[in-house]
């Protein structure tokens, strides 16, 4: 079968999608160069996809639960797909609010949730591999076991000129994507800790501090920063945040979206982890990048959605989780070497 133009469907958060992009340089390897590929994604995730060459178009979905009739985007999106008539469609998404927009959309082959009968996932199994079962019936087998999540954003010169940026620095990620929930966020890090840990690295090299807009009372709790820290919280588009991970000589995070991004630019991570299971929804490990997992491995450790994480008041797998153990993580990886 020719397949010259594919839509996928991927509306998940900002992790979610980097997960599934390993798509993208499935399709092009398998098809050509050429192959369009359009994506119906969320408005803030798709904006990763934004400078990516590779990506053709992205259908925003803000209301993912609003029926077609209602919905103008949906709308949209399936009259686009009446008058391109893609070759494959791929969705990645099982939610039953998702199975009439698929249903509708035009495509001469549909492959995953609602037309593909899943394999039986294994138990540890991440993620990304889950997701990549979506899409390995149209793609060779060594096709399908070289791709791997992949980003795409600002060039190196730009990054450099429009922020300022040393040649060699290394960010750190502080807050996630449960910072503004009113409940215990469990992913959390103690702000002390961070406060520690940026002023120990900045004696050594630059550090470039990453965020996102509206979280400023947390990052307040952090200041002030010392004189060798670039701020940059708030300040740098989806595109341009590739960019600058693309360009440090690693990342400190939690279990959050930026650490997702590192390993997908092949930039080294290193990832504080505590209730989640690193094994599967950590920052994913290839061939090309290094991914470091900094956790205490308690013996009830990992509880993410669990009532063990429900009756837990004192976070201790990430509270106990020393300011010395990453950075002698981050020192032992020769990092901090000119």
């Amino acid at each position: 079968m020719s397949i010259k133009s594919v839509l996928i469907i991927r509306c998940g958060a900002l992790g979610d999608l980097v997960a599934s992009t390993s798509v993208i340089d499935a399709i092009k390897l398998q098809f050509g160069s050429q192959t369009i590929i359009d994506f119906v994604s969320t408005p803030g995730a798709g904006s990763l996809l934004k400078d990516d060459p590779r990506v053709n178009h992205v259908f925003p979905l803000k209301h993912k639960k609003i029926p077609i009739i209602f919905s103008s985007q949906k709308k949209s999106i399936i009259h686009y797909s009446k008058k391109e008539n893609y070759d494959l469609l791929i969705n990645f998404e099982r939610g039953k609010q998702f199975k009439s927009l698929v249903q509708k959309v035009k495509a001469k082959k549909k492959v995953g949730h609602f037309f593909t009968t899943p394999k039986t996932k294994k138990d540890g199994m991440h993620t990304v591999e889950v997701k990549k079962l979506m899409f390995e019936e149209v793609v060779d087998k060594e096709v399908f076991e070289k791709s791997f999540p992949r980003l795409i954003g600002t060039p190196k010169e730009d990054i450099f000129n429009k922020y300022n940026l040393s040649k060699r620095y290394i960010i750190i990620s502080p807050s996630n994507s449960h910072q503004k929930r009113n409940l215990m966020n469990y992913r959390a890090w103690e702000n002390k800790s961070w406060v520690e840990l940026i002023h120990k690295l900045s004696k050594e090299i630059e550090v470039v501090i990453v965020g996102n807009k509206g979280e400023d009372t947390f990052f307040d709790e952090l200041k002030p920063y010392p004189s060798n820290v670039v701020d940059l919280v708030g300040k740098t588009p989806l595109p341009d945040l590739i960019g600058v991970i693309n360009n440090a000589i690693g990342l400190v995070a939690t279990d959050t979206g930026t650490a997702h991004i590192a390993s997908a630019v092949s930039t080294e991570v290193f990832a504080l982890i505590g209730p989640t299971p690193a094994n599967e929804t950590g920052p994913y490990k290839t061939p090309t990048n290094k991914v470091h997992i900094i956790s205490l491995n308690l013996e009830c450790s990992p509880c993410y959605k669990t009532q063990v994480m429900k009756d837990c008041r004192d976070n201790v797998c990430m509270k106990g989780i020393s300011t010395q153990m990453v950075y002698n993580e981050i020192s032992n990886a020769k990092l901090l070497i000119n």
